[in-house]
């Protein structure tokens, strides 16, 4: 197994898995590209790990053995594993910090004991070690000089998990999760059991409103990132905002109906962003 054979299978998992982040992680150059395969693919088999974990305790145990192949991984071992091989280049070439990746696997070790958020600052909790954590070791993997970039990458990353969150309702409620903040919801006159059977209120359907501007208000706080990035990575970063704010002007659209179908943009649509994310860069 050659270092290029697994990025390569990366490559294809990424592909496979998140075409939303496929399609910007093309604008990247190399080998700043393979690396974010590398850190995808990996956090595809935390995920997956608790997703399709028959019980908790399977769960627990395999988010172990991640926690494991982090640690084998700074310490120069990855065997012939690809995606610990390719993590492991990537670590090394990028000065990846071991305690992103670990931030990691707490948020999904959270959704093995955590299936109800009370109020907005402990969703914000679950969001920074999913998605800013992530982040912040993407942030890495771009380059940056500004002390700046990492406080408006985590913004970043909280925002597109607020997008998450939103278009995720039905499958999180199919596992007995709902992520939206029971405070807000009760504040509506909604419950959690009008999420769980998929019901779409009139409170409900304002919570799903307030919901959509916060993070509207994040994506708008983590809008000064793309200054301090170089052409490539700021078209990177600039067509992830586009596709997730995109997703929530289609949620929208569609009436916060989330419950009806998972929000999704066609491959033409995708393109177009990208298209306009190469061509100028970071924009509003």
């Amino acid at each position: 197994m050659t270092v290029e054979d697994a990025y390569a299978i990366c490559r294809h998992t990424t592909r496979q898995a998140a075409r939303n982040f496929y399609f910007a992680f093309v604008l990247l150059s190399e080998p700043r590209r393979s690396a974010i395969y590398a850190l995808y693919a990996f956090a595809r088999r935390a995920d997956d790990t608790v997703d399709d974990a028959p019980d908790p305790g399977a769960a627990r145990r395999g988010l172990q053995e991640r926690r494991a192949e982090i640690d084998a991984i700074y310490a120069g071992r990855t065997g012939e594993d690809p995606v610990l091989i390719a993590l492991g280049d990537a670590v090394r070439y990028f000065s990846i910090p071991r305690r992103h990746l670990h931030d990691l696997l707490d948020g999904m070790e959270m959704d093995i004991t955590t299936t109800r958020y009370a109020t907005y600052a402990d969703l914000e909790l679950y969001c920074d070690r999913v998605a800013a954590a992530p982040g912040l070791a993407s942030l890495h993997i771009f380059g940056y000089s500004d002390e700046g970039a990492p406080r408006l990458a985590r913004e970043l990353g909280v925002a597109m998990q607020l997008v998450n969150v939103l278009r995720d309702v039905a499958e999180d409620a199919a596992r007995g999760r709902v992520y939206i903040p029971v405070a807000a919801l009760h504040a509506q006159g909604a419950t959690e059991d009008d999420v769980l059977q998929g019901r779409l209120t009139d409170g409900v359907r304002r919570v799903f409103e307030a919901h959509t501007e916060i993070a509207r208000q994040a994506f708008a706080t983590a809008w000064p990132l793309g200054d301090l990035l170089d052409r490539r990575a700021r078209s990177c970063v600039s067509m992830l905002s586009s596709t997730y704010r995109a997703i929530l002007d289609r949620i929208e659209d569609e009436g916060f109906d989330v419950f009806r179908e998972r929000a999704r943009l066609s491959t033409p649509r995708k393109l177009g962003l990208m298209t306009g994310a190469a061509l100028a860069g970071w924009k509003p």
